[in-house]
């Protein structure tokens, strides 16, 4: 059954599944204090399939449209298993140990936040990925702020600011080739359309970092006795060396060459096993075993312990496993209509261009709630919005930065987002076991949630809101894109 002989859902029964699994998903999280989304989001599926049968669709139905969105995102889910594999070879080959056992000698409490940002957002732009820079780089961060006794909170915050935000403006990046391709705009056009809320983000995030540094975190009581034992432990488990940086360059080249992130990053597994075993001393057998199982020390230095014995494919299974689960129940929606009924309600109501961007932000976001997935985020949306904006003369490039900082900026927030469910895992904020302060990095990444907030503001305010070009024009009708009609009362005429 296509798309469009499907029923849509009046919004009340499209609501329903939503509604009950955020409930469901609030109860097993705030009141049992567990942060396992998995059963939630299952439970979720059912609802929704509930729906779909009741609306006439068969399960058969049902379950091709939960594949078909699931086969759009497994290149997220084969980045996560190479993810997972890097940091375990990244360990092991003294990668990740020299940025820390660097980072704490040359780096300083009070610009650590700010600088870590900028770190990440580098990493990020130049390898295309966030989930990459946020597994490796975020994770040598997350040790050197340890050892200045910086609540992890904080370093998560600045390292999602910096990894994402990068993402977000890479040429390499897959949403920032997604959101112009479903938005009929150029990469390049949608990046410079971006520098409008990239770059005021970036300051205002960069600016709160470097006064938290100098003015919250009190770098009289961090602990020089414990960098130092931090520090010579490191040593004395890991040839330190600028060699073993190698494997991370090797990968930034290859970027930068504009080869794909995944085959990137596993040249980064295959030299870091290579540095593993030459430089470390590791055999063959142990780089399988980092590999899939994770690297393993015991150093009776609880933060190098808590910190390096981590990473390989396993590690990854928890989030790839509720990335899926949530896959399904944002296929669900999308197959039996529900989400098309919830955004064509909120399309609805928007009469004036700003309320339009709003719109299209909020159900970028809305969408990465409920549906996971920060493809079907800026995929879906920016299918819906374009012939609004076309209909009302402005360009798609307001709608493609709306989708983006909606969509990409915004799934690290959502902790059963895939980027939320990955950022978790990666930095071992161990907010499954228990530790559900550490979700505080939601509000302390800056960049994140500034940049939709600059975008509706110069949305009412008239900047940076760039109307329809007369070429634009003429290539929405050489390529027959579709241009929305309105309802006397200014409403777009909804699908």
């Amino acid at each position: 059954m296509s798309d469009e002989q499907h029923t849509t859902p009046i919004l009340l029964l499209a609501l329903t599944p939503v509604v009950l699994t955020l409930m469901i998903l609030g109860t097993q999280i705030f009141y049992f204090g567990v942060f396992e989304p998995h059963i939630p989001l299952a439970i979720g599926v059912a609802l929704t399939s509930l729906v779909g049968i009741y609306l006439g669709l068969t399960w058969l139905d049902i379950r091709a449209g939960i594949f078909k969105v699931i086969l759009v995102a497994l290149p997220s889910v084969s980045v996560l298993i190479v993810v997972g594999m890097i940091i375990g070879i990244w360990i092991a080959s003294g990668t990740v140990p020299t940025i820390i056992y660097y980072g704490l000698k040359t780096l300083s409490p009070q610009i650590f936040l700010a600088a870590g940002m900028v770190i990440c957002a580098v990493v990020s732009v130049s390898l295309g990925t966030s989930w990459g820079s946020v597994g490796t780089v975020g994770l040598a961060l997350m040790g050197i702020g340890e050892g200045f006794d910086i609540p992890m909170y904080w370093t998560a915050g600045a390292v999602v600011s910096g990894a994402f935000f990068g993402d977000k403006v890479s040429p390499l990046s897959d949403t920032t080739n997604l959101a112009p391709a479903v938005t009929g705009t150029d990469v390049f056009s949608h990046i410079k359309n971006m520098m409008a809320t990239t770059i005021p983000a970036m300051l205002i995030a960069f600016l709160i970092y470097l006064g938290v540094g100098y003015f919250v975190i009190d770098s009289q009581s961090v602990s020089f006795v414990k960098i130092e034992a931090i520090t010579t432990s490191l040593a004395s488990n890991f040839t330190i060396s600028g060699w073993a940086l190698v494997p991370a360059l090797v990968v930034m080249v290859l970027a930068l060459k504009k080869f794909s992130p995944l085959p990137s990053l596993f040249a980064g597994v295959v030299v870091g096993g290579a540095f593993a075993m030459v430089m470390q001393g590791q055999s063959l057998q142990a780089v399988f075993d980092y590999a899939n199982n994770g690297y393993a020390i015991q150093t009776n230095i609880v933060e190098i312990d808590t910190l390096l014995n981590r990473g390989g494919v396993q590690s990854m299974m928890w989030t790839i496993s509720l990335v899926l689960i949530a896959l399904a129940f944002g296929g669900a929606l999308e197959t039996t209509g529900c989400l098309r009924s919830i955004i064509n309600a909120i399309k609805s109501k928007a009469k004036t261009f700003a309320s339009t961007q709003v719109a299209a932000v909020g159900t970028a976001f809305s969408t990465n709630l409920v549906a996971g997935d920060p493809y079907l985020s800026v995929a879906l949306p920016g299918r819906m919005y374009s012939p609004v904006y076309r209909g009302m003369g402005y360009s798609t490039l307001n709608l493609s930065r709306g989708i983006e900082e909606g969509g990409t900026l915004m799934s690290p927030l959502i902790p059963w987002n895939a980027g939320g469910a990955f950022v978790i895992s990666a930095l071992g904020l161990g907010v499954s076991g228990g530790n559900l302060e550490n979700l505080l990095y939601i509000p302390l990444a800056f960049a994140c949630w500034t940049a939709p907030l600059i975008g509706i503001f110069y949305a009412y305010v008239g900047w940076f809101s760039p109307k329809a070009t007369e070429k634009e024009r003429e290539e929405w009708k050489s390529t027959g894109a579709k241009i929305a009609k309105f309802n006397d009362d200014g409403t777009p005429v909804t699908d």
